[in-house]
């Protein structure tokens, strides 16, 4: 069953997160991951969001788990983390 990352982000430190991003998509097509969207424009109908939003397809959640924790990911997040404020989860698909 697919797993999807829903990520939501506000960029405090656009270079720092450059780096985020030079490093996270390697490592998401390392572990099979597909970008279905990646900071389009976002219209929020209901509740709240984040300036930029990202769906990320994975084959299962163990493998989604397996990408976030990995060595790659968590290189880039070093990066990212301090450079954003966000909001990142993984959801079972149907």
């Amino acid at each position: 069953m697919p797993a999807y990352a829903i990520v939501q982000v506000d960029v405090k430190d656009a270079e720092a997160y450059a780096k985020y991003a030079a490093l996270a998509g390697p490592a998401v097509a390392k572990y099979g991951g597909t970008f279905l969207a990646r900071g389009g424009k976002v219209e929020v109908m209901e509740g709240t969001s984040r300036a930029r939003c990202v769906i990320i397809r994975f084959a299962d959640m163990q493998t989604a788990q397996t990408f976030y924790h990995s060595p790659e990911y968590q290189e880039a997040l070093s990066h990212g983390l301090p450079a954003s404020d966000r909001d990142y989860k993984f959801v079972e698909g149907v």
